[in-house]
């Protein structure tokens, strides 16, 4: 039987190959973003009791009404706009199905996609299985910002779409308050969507603030807000997440997302909903992951790689120039087998292979895992 595939480009991901690679090899593993630390006992006893009370059955298919109001209260706290918790709020098998369903319920055949590059590696799939066309937009290194004049300029009449990402993953970096208000009037008058993936919100250091489309009222009108439960509370197992935006949107999300999914997890959607109902769960995120961004860098900072701290996530950029000329790819791979250390080659995250010289670090670990791979990097 001959099959045309629709993704004839695509093949295993490197988070994929890697991990393999640093089981096989024993390395320890900082390529994958998952925690290798203990969830919340609080959170998993929530769940079990949840389960034990029989909420075992089909949640309702947008969200635990409980879920979607302390989503509605969290983002009234943080970013000061009310939503219609019924209507505005829709609880997602995590944030990569929230894109692929946004994705899939605004673009057609021929609709243009701008994405930023270094991207995570999800957005362009989604674009091409709907007949979009992605427009890709490099960030400029070191610090990966924005040149908002070039997205000016590939903005056409065929845009339907901008996929933002901050805090960025794979950099680290994050975006501000002018960087949304050059958004705002690019967009303006038009009839394009803005698809804000967010899922770091409450991983952001340096006692800065995360800037979210929601802060912007201009912006939210046209724009889908995408979360994740799992990269918050260390649960990327548990595939939870939400989007939120205007009414408007939503209508149209709902209408594939009841055919993809239909509905997720209901006693861990109840048990979140107490949790995050107490808004430490949240606000600690920011000093926790931040210290274990130190504990990593204070090794970083004395090896031979040159090192720009992340400005938020739980990844690390480590510039290796000063120790070979090998492509990331190669690097990668040569420390995982001889050093025993995995991380990500920062070039597959490009749709044209970038050679910054760079890898991503993982340091959503326990301290001794930090600790070790640190006594690795000053062997390099």
């Amino acid at each position: 039987m001959r099959i045309q595939s629709k993704l004839p480009s695509v093949g295993t991901t490197i988070f994929t190959k890697m991990s393999a690679l640093a089981n096989q090899y024993d390395a320890v593993n900082l390529s994958q973003g998952f925690p290798d630390f203990e969830v919340d006992s609080e959170l998993i006893e929530l769940v079990q009791s949840h389960m034990r009370k029989g909420n075992n059955q089909y949640a309702p298919m947008t969200g635990a009404p409980a879920l979607r109001n302390a989503i509605g209260s969290k983002i009234a706290k943080l970013y000061n706009v009310n939503l219609d918790c019924d209507e505005e709020i829709v609880v997602t098998a995590g944030a990569t199905q929230a894109i692929f369903t946004a994705i899939s319920a605004f673009v057609k055949k021929d609709d243009e996609v701008i994405v930023f590059t270094p991207a995570y590696d999800c957005y362009d799939p989604a674009i091409e299985l709907n007949g979009g066309r992605t427009v890709f937009v490099k960030l400029k290194s070191p610090d990966y910002t924005i040149d908002w004049m070039e997205v000016k300029n590939k903005v056409s009449d065929k845009t339907r779409m901008i996929i933002l990402n901050t805090p960025h993953n794979p950099t680290g970096s994050v975006y501000k308050e002018s960087d949304f208000t050059e958004l705002s009037e690019i967009t303006k008058g038009t009839d394009i969507i803005v698809l804000s993936d967010e899922v770091y919100e409450h991983i952001i250091f340096e006692e800065n603030m995360h800037q979210s489309v929601l802060r912007f009222s201009d912006l939210f009108d046209r724009s889908l807000v995408v979360a994740s439960f799992g990269k918050t509370f260390h649960v990327t197992g548990w595939k939870l997440g939400y989007i939120a935006g205007p009414k408007s949107l939503m209508t149209e999300f709902t209408k594939v997302h009841q055919f993809n999914v239909f509905c997720c997890n209901h006693p861990m959607q109840l048990a979140i909903a107490e949790y995050i109902s107490k808004e430490e769960n949240y606000e600690r995120l920011g000093g926790f992951y931040e210290e274990k961004r130190d504990l990593f860098l204070q090794a970083a900072s004395q090896s031979r790689f040159s090192v720009r701290p992340s400005m938020g996530t739980y990844f690390q950029l480590l510039d290796y120039s000063r120790i070979t000329d090998e492509n990331d790819v190669d690097f990668a791979i040569r420390l995982t087998k001889e050093f025993q250390l995995a991380s990500i080659p920062v070039s597959v995250f490009y749709n044209d292979p970038e050679q910054d010289k760079v890898l991503r670090f993982c340091f959503a670990k326990k301290d001794s895992t930090i600790e070790k791979a640190g006594e690795i990097l000053l062997k390099i």
